[in-house]
């Protein structure tokens, strides 16, 4: 049976930001991320060049990407989230292809030449960890680049004051565990403040960015 972050489909709590997502208002705004950056300098769209985001929310990044050539697909548990995902690259004129899907149950059966995510790792449960990596490195194109961050836990941080039922801990560094046989371009770690729930609070975030051998 299909899950969504732990839960049935018939169930109705699919995602804690389902109904934020439901608001005109951006609730994570429209600046892209930091990590888009960091993928146009190192693959830059010169050629034809397909891009994932997994967990790609109300589309801010995908629609980034877009504008700038990339070949882009995403997806996200939240509805609320594909639909505005939907209407910004409408309204900005670009093509994306996104559609729904829970994290812990979809795999690639295609290949990418970039897979990304930013702030969506922590809903990958322990035990589907191993699996679900494989699956992205095994469809990913030789030189292809998974540029990626999770949230870790520190003893010194509190907890966010989102109550997420479906996060899971990370430790520092547990994803690079997963990238041994790739080159690392990144494996730094920042702690920076964060008011996205209105509370003013903490996270502290690694961010990896690994390249697939070209002979992989």
């Amino acid at each position: 049976m299909d899950k969504l972050l732990g839960y049935a489909l018939s169930d109705k709590p699919i995602t804690i930001y389902e109904e934020e997502y439901k608001t005109p208002e951006y609730y994570w705004g429209l600046e892209p991320s930091q990590a888009c950056y960091e993928v146009l300098k190192l693959m830059p769209p010169t050629k034809h060049l397909k891009l994932l985001d997994i967990g790609c929310g109300e589309g801010k990044d995908a629609v980034f990407f877009a504008r700038n050539g990339y070949d882009v697909t995403g997806f996200d548990v939240s509805d609320a989230g594909i639909e505005k995902t939907k209407r910004l690259a409408d309204k900005v004129g670009v093509p994306i292809r996104v559609f729904k899907a829970d994290i812990l149950d979809h795999r690639l059966d295609s290949s990418f030449d970039i897979i990304y995510s930013s702030g969506v790792l922590h809903y990958i449960k322990p035990e589907y960890r191993e699996e679900i990596f494989s699956n992205y490195k095994q469809f990913t194109n030789p030189n292809g680049i998974h540029v990626f961050n999770v949230f870790v836990n520190k003893p010194f941080i509190a907890p966010p004051p989102e109550y997420e039922p479906n996060a899971y801990q990370w430790i520092s560094g547990e994803l690079l565990t997963y990238y041994h046989d790739w080159l690392i371009q990144d494996s730094s770690e920042v702690i920076f403040d964060c008011n996205s729930s209105g509370i003013p609070h903490q996270h502290a975030m690694t961010k990896l960015i690994a390249q697939k051998a070209s002979y992989s």
